[in-house]
């Protein structure tokens, strides 16, 4: 469902925008390795139970939406945020973003060949690999604002844009997730078959983890607004401060633990 790379310890020189700049050596900040590693254990979780009773058949009462609905968006939402936060600690996002698109395309193909569920196609680490592409562009041609006020601003209409842009992929624009009032959507993008990749899914489209650009990308650009609004005024004290070893240590190892946990998921109910 979820990852993202570690904190690489270190920052840029110049632009609060996180332009390809000089690097120099910066404490690390812990407290997003704790976040990052809190969202893997939680990932963890929630598989264990949709295995259980999606493979098994196993009752479970409350996993169920809505509660299983916040449940994921919990951990997805967190890992898009960090990510896009991250864009401003990485040395090229260009290479990173071809990393998350090269593993995503393995994913896709392994999940395909094992068929125990419905094959990953166009999931979380492809949209981690989209929206970091998408990050890279906009940075290279300087559509960050360097402000504080102007990246505050940034990342608050980022936000806003995901939250009116989250029923996309069914067709709505506005409040619908929410039950407040949205818009129809043409099918027309939808009707195309060839559009799912962006958000418009076509007629038999079909994922077992479904994070398109259109709205995620919106939330993890909020992110990127984010991190270089902390790269701007300095990351809050609490957030430095946050430290838990042992979670750290998931978190810094968020992407194998993504890879590996689910075969590990599966033989062990497969055992129960």
């Amino acid at each position: 469902m979820i990852r993202n790379r570690a904190v690489t310890g270190r920052v840029r020189d110049s632009g609060a925008s996180g332009s390809q700049a000089s690097l120099r050596v910066s404490s690390r900040v812990h407290g997003y390795d704790v976040i990052r590693g809190l969202a893997v254990i939680s990932m963890v979780g929630f598989h264990f139970c949709y295995d259980l009773a999606t493979l098994k058949g196993a009752s479970i009462p409350w996993f169920r939406p809505p509660f299983q609905d916040v449940w994921r968006a919990s951990i997805s939402w967190t890992f898009l945020i960090v990510a896009g936060v991250m864009c401003s600690y990485s040395r090229s996002n260009l290479r990173r973003g071809v990393r998350y698109l090269v593993l995503a395309l393995v994913i896709f193909a392994v999940t395909t060949i094992a068929a125990v569920d419905t094959p990953i196609n166009f999931g979380i680490i492809y949209c981690m690999g989209a929206s970091t592409l998408c990050a890279w562009a906009l940075d290279s041609v300087g559509a960050f604002p360097r402000g504080p006020r102007g990246l505050a601003l940034s990342a608050l209409v980022f936000a806003m844009l995901f939250v009116l842009c989250l029923g996309v992929p069914s067709g709505t624009i506005g409040f619908a997730p929410f039950g407040g009032p949205f818009l129809r959507l043409t099918r027309v993008p939808y009707d195309s078959r060839f559009l799912s990749w962006l958000g418009f899914p076509g007629p038999h489209f079909s994922s077992g983890d479904y994070y398109p650009p259109l709205p995620f990308s919106l939330l993890y650009l909020s992110g990127v607004s984010l991190g270089c609004l902390f790269r701007s005024i300095g990351t809050p004290r609490w957030l430095r401060r946050l430290s838990c070893r042992p979670i750290e240590w998931v978190g810094r190892h968020a992407l194998p633990v993504y890879v590996l946990h689910q075969p590990i998921l599966l033989a062990i109910t497969l055992l129960i």
